[in-house]
Formats: C-alpha cells, sequence, structure tokens
C-alpha cells in the first residue's frame, strides 16, 4: 500500500513542472469604489497576483490566485484598508494533485475504442480530444466533417467540426470552447457537444430541426497550444505561446485580441500581463484562423464563445458602454436561455451586456462577430462562481454539460427561426 501512494505522488510532481504548493485563492470584496481602486493598486504592486475573477464593481468580488510568498503581505495590504477577504482555496497544489491523481486513475483503463467508450465525466489530455474527433467523424461520415482552419503557433491542427445535412453554403452556428487554456470544463463541454448533437440528430426534434436548416461548426480546442501546456506544465496557463519579443513573457490573451476597441480598456499593453492584447489585432494564429473561416464564410448567423467561471450569458459590448442596437432582442434571448438552463438543476447566472454584467473587455470575441454581423454573438461563463474556479471537480462536468446544452438550444432555434 505505502508503495502505490509513494508512485501516485511521484506521478503528481512530475506532471506539473511548476507548483501552487500553498498558494491560495482569497474572494475580495470592497465596499466602495476606493476599495475597487485599492484592489486595483494590488496588481501593480505584486506582478505574481493571477486575478481568477477582475475588478468590475462592489457588487461582484474579485478572486485573486496569491502565491505563498506573498501572501502575508497581500493579506497585510487588505487588512490595513479594512478590506474584507475570506480564503477560497486554502491550497491550490492540493486541489490539483487530486484532480490529477483523478486523471491518471482514469487513464489507467486505456484510450477509448470509440466514441461510445470515451469517458466525458473526465478531464483529457489533448491527444484524447483529437483523437475523439476522429473517432466521431469516422463513425458519423454523413453528419460529421472535421475542417482544418489553421495552425496554432507550435504546429497543432485548428480543428472544427462541421455538423452538416448536406447543401452547400448553408447558413451556420459557430460554438468554441477552450480560448482560454485553464478554462477545463469548457473543451470537456465541448466533447459532450459533439456526442450529444450526432446522438439526438433524427429522435430530438429542436436539434433535427435546426440541423435541417443550418451548419453547426464547434471548434473544441480553440487554444490548443495553451491546452497542452496546462497538462505539461502550468495547469493556471491562460494565453497562447507565442513568444513576445523584446519580453520574457510568453502569449497573448486571445480574447483581447480581436479587432473590436483593440487595445482600448480591459486589456493590457504589457506581455507579462493575462490580458495582454498582443503586439496588433488577429495577431494570433488561432485568432486568425477564425477571423479567415468566418469572413470566407460568409454565412454565420450566430457565434457562441464558452469560457468558464462565473456563471454568466452575455452579450456585446465589452469594450463600450454604447448599447448594441438589437440589446431588446438579445437581452430577451438571454433570458429565456438561461431560465432553460435552470430549469435543470437549478443553477443561477447572470445575463446582460459583458461591460454591464461583468467589467470593460476590448478586444473581444463576440464584439467582433457582432460587428461583423453577426448578430446572435455570445458568451457563455460555465460553473461555478469560485468555489473551486477554474479547478472545477469532474464530476460536474456532465452536469454543466447538460444545463448548458438546454441553453444552447433556445440560443440556436432562435438563430434558425428569426435568420
Amino acid at each position: 500500500a505505502v508503495t502505490v501512494v509513494v508512485l501516485v505522488a511521484v506521478v503528481v510532481v512530475t506532471y506539473f513542472s511548476l507548483c501552487f504548493c500553498s498558494h491560495q485563492v482569497l474572494r475580495i470584496q470592497a465596499k466602495d469604489e476606493t476599495q475597487l481602486s485599492l484592489i486595483k493598486e494590488l496588481e501593480q504592486m505584486f506582478e505574481q497576483l493571477d486575478f481568477w475573477r477582475d475588478v468590475s464593481d462592489v457588487s461582484t468580488p474579485v478572486d485573486i490566485r496569491v502565491p505563498a510568498e506573498t501572501l502575508d503581505q497581500v493579506k497585510e495590504y487588505l487588512d490595513s484598508w479594512e478590506i474584507g477577504f475570506e480564503t477560497m482555496i486554502e491550497d491550490l497544489q492540493a486541489m490539483l494533485d487530486e484532480e490529477q491523481e483523478e486523471m491518471e486513475s482514469a487513464a489507467r483503463f486505456g484510450e477509448a475504442r470509440n466514441t461510445d467508450s470515451f469517458d466525458y465525466a473526465r478531464y483529457h489530455p489533448i491527444s484524447d480530444l483529437y483523437n475523439f474527433q476522429d473517432m466521431l467523424v469516422a463513425e458519423n461520415p454523413n453528419l460529421v466533417s472535421k475542417i482544418v482552419i489553421g495552425q496554432s503557433y507550435e504546429g497543432r491542427p485548428l480543428n472544427v467540426l462541421k455538423f452538416s445535412t448536406g447543401g452547400t453554403n448553408r447558413p451556420a452556428i459557430w460554438i468554441d470552447t477552450g480560448i482560454h487554456s485553464r478554462e477545463w470544463v469548457t473543451q470537456a463541454s465541448g466533447t459532450w457537444f459533439a456526442k450529444k448533437i450526432v446522438e439526438d440528430y433524427g429522435k430530438e426534434p429542436v436539434l433535427t430541426s435546426i440541423l435541417n436548416k443550418m451548419d453547426i461548426l464547434l471548434e473544441i480546442v480553440t487554444n490548443p497550444d495553451g491546452y497542452a501546456y496546462t497538462h505539461s506544465s502550468n495547469r493556471m496557463w491562460r494565453k497562447t505561446r507565442k513568444p513576445n519579443p523584446g519580453s520574457s513573457c510568453v502569449g497573448v490573451d486571445p480574447n483581447r485580441n480581436w479587432d473590436a476597441g483593440f487595445g482600448g480598456p480591459g486589456a493590457s499593453a504589457n506581455p507579462c500581463s493575462e490580458t495582454y492584447r498582443g503586439p496588433s489585432a488577429h495577431s494570433e494564429s488561432e485568432v486568425k484562423a477564425i477571423v479567415d473561416y468566418v469572413q470566407k464564410h460568409g454565412n454565420i448567423k450566430e457565434f457562441i464563445s464558452i469560457h468558464a467561471y462565473s456563471q454568466m450569458l452575455m452579450y456585446p459590448y465589452g469594450y463600450t458602454y454604447t448599447p448594441v442596437k438589437d440589446q431588446a432582442e438579445l437581452h430577451a434571448l438571454a433570458e429565456k436561455a438561461v431560465s432553460a438552463l435552470t430549469a435543470v438543476y437549478g443553477t443561477r447566472y447572470r445575463y446582460g451586456s459583458i461591460i454591464n454584467v461583468i467589467y470593460q473587455a476590448s478586444g473581444g470575441t463576440i464584439d467582433w462577430t457582432y460587428n461583423q454581423g453577426i448578430k446572435y454573438s455570445y458568451t457563455f461563463e460555465l460553473r461555478d462562481t469560485g468555489r473551486y474556479g477554474f479547478i472545477l471537480p469532474a464530476n460536474q462536468i456532465i452536469p454543466t454539460a447538460v444545463e448548458t446544452w438546454e441553453a444552447l438550444l433556445v440560443l440556436m432555434s432562435h438563430a434558425k427561426n428569426n435568420s
């Protein structure tokens, strides 16, 4: 028994070269605007802080991962300004070790031979997700094809699954998951969605009617280099992996890299920041591939980008306070989609425009797609609200996917009926 424990420990240690030993995630609640600006100043004071949930308004707490070596200073700073906080995660590495042990035990059963035996209730490395996509295409050649829309910086394929019942240049719905690589529940949900589509077509009337009129395009691993890196080196990696000339810091935030208010508030010019916008709009091949595909396609009617965490459904804009001209329709549709989601397990979601629900953020995906004429542009933030944050336990993958699917059906049906 002792040997088994030692083996598992070795696996866990070698799995992540970067240890988050004794890192804590603090939830900080500002009482007023003054305290909000004091929390924001922490970012300049301690560069190694990782804002899991950024500063927005006094009604929304701020979640920050604090390394062990700066923990005392950060807590003293908060205490000195009488800013309230609680510890959401006591020891991040302990949670990561648990997550990894679960993945290792699942991996002992070997690779799935088909999509029926694929384990949807586990997190998987990128090779498994690529294999899954190939198996799904091979099993359903009349419904699913794989389009490679480009390559990542490190040369990985940018795969899009196309679900189509035939015809050329039909109107389409785009869904992407995993643009921020550490948001593992999104790639896992995307995989579940893909299987759900092939299982339900011809049986479930809502999905069947959508696919009889429109194609569904699904990019499950939108930031493959980042995702591979979260498995090999740094579980908390968010950005792409392209080096930044003149800086030792790597990567760009692919959700600040779009040509929609590019470089404005809510995006950083600092290559070391988690929200670094990049040297220019569409500088990241992972973003440019989607831009080129959307423009070439010319008939995408709905664009849905899926993130985690915070439990929100949002529409544009994020870069400006000016409401979109379709605000009333987009808001009513978001409300309807959230009601369908909540009806499954009671999970509560906030909804509205990005800038009103979370914070000002420029260079975001759906602001660009809306400005391209894709009226139904939405972004999700999946479970949870911060108890686990990016380390959502694997036993919540399927419940998350199931409830999100109900919201997606509402959004997709509306696009089908109004395009």
